[in-house]
């Protein structure tokens, strides 16, 4: 597929045959690597697929090459950084997370494997994808996640604002970035305003704010229509904050100026939540089956199917068979977890405890950390304890610094680069 994105060159030769030479043209050079055109049509291809599966109309190509161009030195940065520093994902997490992404698209591994195929994109690239993506998550967990701090005092001060405003809002929010290099001129700042008031405009005209997100932002949910999702007041940055905090459902901001560049915002609903609202605890306990070399997905499927059988038919306790079986930390206190919040685990562990009945137990669930019986033995409402309401307040504050050190991380990163941009040379 690769050679019919390439030049043909061809040179006759005096027995009249002809020889022919596969060129790639240089668009990039991003330190000592570069990007062809072929890697970047390839992008440009995927890119239009997502947008059209979104029901978003794609970008003039040239508009399009330019976004994804960005998009491809900004990953090459990361990976080379990542590659530099020894951070490596082994064949056996790649594996794990085609295989979740293929069931969280309800398909078995072949079937999922022959859709990517009828949609054109080859399945040893989708692959490298998830590498890649992998990689580069790691690398901002190492790079920016890890080295959040976050003080008592912080902790106390948010919780003071609390008070002050018991009654918080939550936001489900769009947003456009355009960054603005470190030290930049005042030149280059002034370019940046132009393109970020282009692009209200744009929008305030009518344009689909997805369609606009995807030509002007350079953050990396873009292609996403820059869509931010549901988040708390208190999560978002206060320039952020204050903005919402004035504007209607469907309704746009003004270009908004932070460090890290110039911001449009859009507010596609809003909710109020109390900060004092009672919750729905469960108390649940588990057995979990890691897979790995020796213990196959299979295996661990039919030992659990085996042990629920034994517990569903038999009468077998479900306490001692998790200390005999599990391979979690509680497996000592009979698989229990206690009483979890809404959040506490990873979504596809509530998602199937939500659906239990109080004494029922599931069949073999499928999550990160391997396959799970789960049970759940009581629920109740009740009022979020100090010490919870202290941990969500940490939590908050994290995300919210994390959000914005990796803003500036990945502009930094971008500023330090040397780059060499060819794509308008033919």
């Amino acid at each position: 597929m690769r050679k019919l994105l390439l030049a043909v060159a061809v040179a006759a030769c005096t027995t009249g045959a002809q020889a022919v030479t596969l060129v790639d043209r240089i668009v990039a050079i991003v330190n000592k690597e570069v990007i062809t055109y072929s890697e970047l049509h390839e992008a440009v291809g995927m890119a239009e697929r997502q947008l059209a599966r979104q029901g978003t109309q794609a970008p003039d190509r040239p508009v399009l090459e330019r976004q994804m161009l960005e998009r491809l030195i900004l990953d090459k940065a990361q990976l080379q950084l990542a590659r530099e520093t020894g951070l490596r994902i082994d064949e056996l997490q790649i594996d794990r997370a085609v295989e979740r992404i293929a069931q969280s698209n309800k398909m078995t591994l072949p079937d999922f494997r022959k859709a990517l195929e009828g949609d054109g994109v080859a399945f040893d690239a989708f692959r490298n994808d998830v590498r890649q993506q992998m990689v580069m998550t790691r690398l901002r967990e190492r790079e920016v996640d890890n080295r959040i701090q976050v003080s008592e005092t912080e902790v106390d001060l948010f919780l003071e604002q609390m008070k002050a405003r018991p009654e918080t809002a939550e936001y489900n929010i769009a947003h456009i970035l355009v960054r603005v290099p470190e030290q930049a001129s005042p030149e280059r700042i002034q370019e940046a305003r132009a393109r970020a008031e282009a692009a209200l405009a744009d929008a305030q005209a009518g344009s689909p704010f997805a369609r606009v997100a995807a030509s002007y932002s350079d953050a990396p949910d873009a292609l996403q229509g820059g869509a931010l999702g549901w988040r708390s007041h208190e999560r978002l940055p206060e320039l952020f904050g204050n903005a919402l905090a004035a504007m209607k459902p469907g309704e746009l901001s003004p270009v908004l100026r932070s460090p890290a560049g110039f911001h449009i915002l859009k507010l596609n609903e809003r909710r109020g939540s109390g900060a004092d609202a009672a919750v729905r605890q469960t108390h649940v306990r588990h057995i979990l089956i890691r897979t790995n070399e020796v213990v196959s997905e299979s295996e661990a499927r039919r030992k659990l199917a085996d042990l629920r059988e034994r517990i569903v038919s038999g009468g077998a306790d479900f306490a001692e068979l998790a200390r005999a079986n599990s391979d979690d930390g509680t497996a000592a206190r009979g698989g229990d977890l206690d009483w979890v919040y809404p959040g506490d685990t990873v979504p596809e562990f509530e998602r199937a405890y939500e659906e239990l009945k109080i004494g029922e137990v599931s069949q073999p669930v499928r999550t990160p950390f391997g396959y799970h019986l789960i049970q759940v033995l009581e629920r109740r409402s009740s009022d979020v304890s100090p010490k919870r309401r202290r941990q969500q307040a940490r939590q908050a504050i994290r995300d919210r610094k994390a959000d914005e050190a990796y803003t500036e991380w990945l502009r930094q990163l971008r500023d330090q680069t040397y780059v060499e941009l060819r794509l308008e040379e033919r």
